[in-house]
């Protein structure tokens, strides 16, 4: 399947939590949008480890993985909805069962066979698993936008998979031109 491409999504963003966020899971947290339109949207927290390795979830599968790299590549907590549920954000495409095209760039599959594929060796290179997801209702972020709780900005490879998981935040926020560091931790109106 493959995404409509809106010009006024935000779908293939980082939204980047504001030091005003506080709450527990997004405090200091960088999701990626999968999906977002007049029904809401559903995005994946990408700086927030689980308990577990790519490995264990191979061996839950019964997939053999001999690339010990795989194997040790964290599994993110990717929010709170659905936590029993994985997916797999990558930008090869490939023809997986069930794909969802975010854009040009991304996609997010939720099948065994992407899975199948990477411990084959076959998978996307720049691939993480997630397990959750984060969902906001219609209406619901474009509020939280207009509340100044989170910064938007454009996705890519630098801060998704080569940025160390605590360095992803200020990274992401360097995007604009930010320092969250430097940000007040209350959010004002002109």
């Amino acid at each position: 399947m493959s995404a409509v491409l809106n010009p006024q999504t935000l779908a293939g963003h980082f939204l980047i939590a504001m030091p005003s966020l506080a709450e527990p899971p997004f405090s200091r947290s960088v999701a990626f949008l999968c999906q977002h339109d007049e029904d809401g949207a559903v995005g994946l927290l990408v700086n927030r480890l689980s308990e577990y390795r790519l490995g264990d979830v191979l061996a839950q599968l019964k997939l053999d993985c001999s690339d010990q790299e795989l194997a040790d590549r964290p599994v993110l907590i990717g929010g709170p909805v659905q936590q029993e549920r994985g997916f797999v954000l990558h930008r090869e495409h490939g023809h997986w069962e069930s794909s969802y095209r975010i854009n040009a760039e991304w996609s997010v599959t939720t099948s065994r066979d992407i899975l199948v594929a990477m411990a084959a060796g076959e998978g996307p290179q720049d691939a993480l698993m997630a397990l959750g997801y984060a969902g906001w209702s219609a209406g619901q972020l474009e509020q939280e936008l207009k509340d100044n709780s989170w910064l938007t900005a454009e996705a890519n490879e630098r801060v998704m998979f080569h940025t160390p998981l605590e360095e992803r935040w200020s990274a992401a926020a360097g995007l604009v031109g930010v320092d969250p560091l430097q940000l007040p931790g209350y959010a004002g109106h002109a």
